[in-house]
């Protein structure tokens, strides 16, 4: 009986330790002297370009889903807040289900500040 309930609770400490969630990614931040609205939609252009596909998107809230298909899989989320010609840029990717560096989306954001006309 007792090695019946030792295997019983192994088994459920075992199933309990693989449902553990993943960290969510952290997120890159930056500021943008440009309206959300142009952010927004340069920021679209800019993942299309590099083949991402747009799983979700929506303009009033101002946020962006991204997928890449190529393996282990990538997914961007990125998000734009702001007013007038000023917007703000939260942006964060995983890898495999994984939480990217926030540094790996820096090339990512500096093309998007050239898009917009705003690198010196």
């Amino acid at each position: 009986m007792t090695s019946r309930l030792f295997a019983v609770l192994a088994t459920t400490l075992w199933l309990a330790g693989c449902a553990t969630p993943t960290p969510a990614p952290e997120p890159r931040e930056l500021g943008f002297a440009a309206s959300p609205e142009a952010t927004l939609e340069e920021a679209i252009a800019v993942l299309m370009d590099r083949g991402y596909v747009i799983r979700h998107a929506d303009g009033e809230l101002g946020r962006v889903e991204a997928v890449l298909a190529r393996w282990p899989g990538y997914r961007v989320a990125l998000q734009v807040s702001g007013q007038g010609d000023d917007s703000h840029v939260s942006v964060s990717a995983s890898r495999g289900g994984r939480p990217m560096p926030p540094h790996t989306l820096d090339p990512l954001l500096v093309e998007l500040q050239d898009r917009l006309g705003l690198l010196p």
